[in-house]
């Protein structure tokens, strides 16, 4: 059985990189001042920086599962099943409705397994490495999901902000949080 491997922008996986790696990545949505942009196909993250830096109005959307779908549809042209690995439930309901996408959609049910191992950046990167490694060894989509899942809480990240400024913006942090920590010059890590 060939298992295919894909994930999403939020893993830093490029699309060049994906092609050289022989998975696919789902291109985030995200919206800069009103035009919904994809990360990688229609915004750089040379360019997403520079509007973020310029104080462009920045949010970021769940992908359609329309078009999450497509990619998937694709895919499942030349392999058996596939493990989606997106970012982390726990920063984005895209993993759950994905999950339940793939569980509704008939021609979805029992080939595409959609992982929530709470991961996002290098570590979903990290997760992605590990998956096709496992798919290289002839484990099924199934083995993979489990394993991961399984293994889930093995791995930390640690972020450390250099302006409490986007997390303000983001919504993470309130005004007076943010006014008070700015104050205190916290950097919170």
């Amino acid at each position: 059985m060939r298992t295919a491997i894909v994930t999403d922008s939020n893993s830093g996986i490029t699309q060049l990189e994906a092609k050289q790696l022989g998975i696919s990545v789902v291109p985030m949505p995200v919206l800069i001042d009103g035009e919904i942009l994809f990360e990688d196909i229609t915004i750089t993250q040379k360019q997403f920086y520079e509007k973020l830096t310029a104080d462009a109005q920045v949010s970021t959307s769940q992908p359609n599962p329309i078009d999450v779908a497509e990619i998937w549809d694709k895919v499942l042209e030349t392999y058996d099943e596939l493990v989606y690995i997106p970012m982390s439930s726990g920063l984005s309901e895209t993993c759950h409705t994905l999950q339940h996408f793939a569980q509704t959609e008939q021609r979805f049910n029992g080939k595409v397994f959609v992982v929530d191992n709470q991961r996002i950046s290098i570590t979903q990167r990290q997760s992605v490495y590990d998956a096709i490694k496992m798919a290289g060894e002839g484990k099924s989509g199934k083995e993979i999901a489990d394993w991961l899942i399984e293994t889930k809480m093995k791995s930390s990240i640690y972020i450390m902000v250099g302006t409490l400024k986007y997390l303000k913006k983001g919504g993470r942090l309130t005004p007076a949080v943010a006014a008070i920590g700015t104050l205190l010059k916290i950097k919170p890590v």
